[in-house]
């Protein structure tokens, strides 16, 4: 049976771990050709292989991006035309937290979180579009936050380019559509989600991991931490025609915090 992303030629940003990989092999799974790209490129390298060798030879490709670079982008969407014949879905998943709070905060992270976390976006969505026209339909998931959502007082640089995000997402979903593009772009807003981001957290807390995690589950009403598959799910839905009619919005994956 086809796959629910059959035919569609994906590119994923931050690919080589966590989400984005999460993302890849999903997509994968369900019919797409993908581009794993990440700053980490033996990591891409090794989702792009393990992807190969579940899906058959030629369903992945891997590249080093520097999501912050234009240059960078340009030659991704090169490799993308070169490799996959074009570009159908973009994920926008690569991004970093913002230590600090607004008294604490330094100018320097604050910057680097933007431009990892917005600037990328940015790049990647204007890059792509050049692509993706020839290449209808077409969907943008962007990665944003429920952080992006709700604020926090300890996390300004992580509220506010995330919030970023989801705006920027908006903004692209009316452009695409007054163009008359069948090209979409929605926001997907996760919660705490067990990849190698949370054990950083786990780090400077200087405590357990199963202590942080049962801590992190207690402020979600689900009681849990997500699952990488949780927002691969979401990405997926976004990614397929499943979800033709819906454009500018934001997926909530986050176990019922914005509900509270």
């Amino acid at each position: 049976m086809a796959g629910r992303v059959a035919g569609k030629l994906a590119l994923v940003t931050g690919a080589a771990q966590g989400l984005g990989a999460a993302q890849a092999q999903m997509l994968a799974r369900e019919g797409a050709k993908v581009l794993c790209t990440d700053i980490n490129e033996a990591g891409a390298k090794d989702v792009a292989a393990s992807i190969d060798d579940s899906c058959g030879s030629g369903t992945a490709f891997a590249m080093k991006l520097d999501v912050t670079s234009p240059e960078e982008w340009d030659a991704a969407i090169d490799m993308a035309r070169e490799s996959m014949g074009g570009l159908s879905i973009l994920v926008n998943n690569a991004g970093v937290g913002v230590r600090g709070n607004i008294e604490t905060c330094t100018y320097e992270d604050w910057k680097r979180g933007f431009a990892i976390n917005v600037d990328s976006v940015f790049l990647g969505c204007q890059k792509a579009l050049q692509l993706m026209k020839d290449n209808q339909p077409g969907s943008i998931v962007n990665i944003s936050s429920i952080a992006g959502l709700i604020a926090s007082d300890t996390m300004p640089g992580y509220n506010a380019s995330k919030a970023a995000v989801w705006m920027l997402s908006k903004s692209v979903a009316l452009y695409c559509a007054k163009m008359g593009w069948n090209i979409r772009c929605n926001s997907v807003h996760p919660t705490f989600i067990d990849t190698p981001i949370l054990d950083g957290i786990v780090a400077n807390s200087g405590r357990d991991k199963s202590v942080v995690m049962d801590k992190l589950a207690r402020q979600i009403p689900l009681k849990r931490v997500g699952e990488p598959d949780d927002i691969a799910n979401g990405v997926l839905y976004l990614a397929s025609d499943e979800s033709k009619f819906m454009t500018g919005a934001e997926l909530k994956l986050d176990g019922g915090i914005s509900a509270m």
